[in-house]
C-alpha cells in the first residue's frame, strides 16, 4: 500500500511539474510572439540598425548584396525574430526563475533573485558591448586589409547569421561570473581551487575567443580579456556572498539558540 502511494505521488508530481514547465515554455514563446508581432511593421529599419556596424565600415560605392532570391524579404523577418528572442530574455529567464524557485531554500532565494537580475544585466551588456565595440574595431579591420582589387560587399544572410553567433558568444561570455558564483555555491568547486585555476581560465579565455570569433587577434583579444575579467569579478563577488552566506547562518543559530 505504501509502495503504491508513493508511486502515485511520484507520478502526480512529475505530472505537475511537467504541466508547469509547459505553462512557463509557452509564456515565453508568447512574449517572444508578442514582441516579433510589433517588430514586423518595422522589419525593415531592424535590420537597418543590426547591419549600421558593418555598413558604416564598407568603401566607398559599396553596399551590402542579396544572393539568394528571397533573402531580400526573409531576412529583416528573421532579424526581427531574433531580435525578439533577444528582448525576451528578460521574461524567459524569469520563467526558468519561477519554475526552479520552489526547490530552493529560503538563503537560496535570498541570492537568487540578485543572480537573476545579474545574468540579465550581463548577458545585454555582452550584446551591448560586441554591437559597439567589437563590430566596429572588427569590421573596420575587414575593410582595412582587403585585398587590392577586392570590394567588400557581404550578403545579408551571412551577415545575419555571424553576427547572431558573435551575440550569442558575447551574451554567454558575460555570464562568466554568474557561473563562478554558482560553482562555488553549489560545492562542485571551492573557491581556492578556482583561485589557483587563474592561469588555465586566461588560456581558456583566449582558446574560447579562438573558436568563437573569426581569425583576427582583435575579436578574439575583445572576447579573452573581458572574460577572463569577469572570471575574477565572479571570484571576488562569490568570496562576498560567502561571507553574507556566513552571517546569515551564524545568525540564524543564534536565533535557534536564543529559542
Amino acid at each position: 500500500m505504501s509502495m503504491e502511494s508513493e508511486e502515485q505521488l511520484a507520478e502526480g508530481s512529475l505530472v505537475s511539474h511537467l504541466v508547469e514547465l509547459r505553462s512557463r515554455l509557452i509564456r515565453s514563446a508568447l512574449s517572444i510572439l508578442l514582441i516579433f508581432v510589433c517588430l514586423i511593421p518595422f522589419a525593415e529599419q531592424t535590420f537597418t540598425i543590426v547591419a549600421t556596424p558593418l555598413m558604416e565600415r564598407l568603401p566607398e560605392n559599396a553596399t551590402m548584396i542579396a544572393t539568394q532570391v528571397a533573402s531580400p524579404f526573409l531576412t529583416p523577418f528573421k532579424t526581427s525574430l531574433f531580435v525578439a528572442v533577444f528582448l525576451s530574455m528578460p521574461v524567459i529567464l524569469y520563467q526558468v526563475w519561477g519554475f526552479i524557485a520552489p526547490g530552493l531554500y529560503r538563503k537560496e532565494k535570498r541570492f537568487a533573485s540578485p543572480l537573476l537580475i545579474s545574468s540579465i544585466v550581463l548577458f545585454y551588456s555582452g550584446v551591448a558591448f560586441a554591437y559597439f565595440v567589437v563590430f566596429p574595431l572588427m569590421f573596420g579591420f575587414f575593410a582595412a586589409v582587403s585585398p587590392e582589387g577586392v570590394t567588400m560587399m557581404t550578403d545579408i544572410s551571412s551577415y545575419l547569421d555571424f553576427i547572431l553567433t558573435i551575440f550569442f558568444a558575447f551574451g554567454l561570455a558575460f555570464e562568466v561570473p554568474i557561473a563562478t558564483v554558482m560553482l562555488v555555491w553549489s560545492g562542485l568547486v571551492s573557491l581556492e581551487v578556482l583561485g589557483k585555476a587563474r592561469a588555465y581560465v586566461f588560456l581558456g579565455a583566449f582558446v574560447m575567443g579562438m573558436l568563437l570569433t573569426p581569425p583576427d587577434a582583435i575579436s578574439q583579444t575583445l572576447l579573452a580579456v573581458p572574460v577572463y575579467l569577469l572570471y575574477e569579478a565572479g571570484l571576488i563577488l562569490a568570496k562576498v556572498l560567502g561571507k553574507q552566506d556566513d552571517v546569515l547562518a551564524n545568525a540564524d543559530k543564534s536565533d535557534s539558540t536564543d529559542i
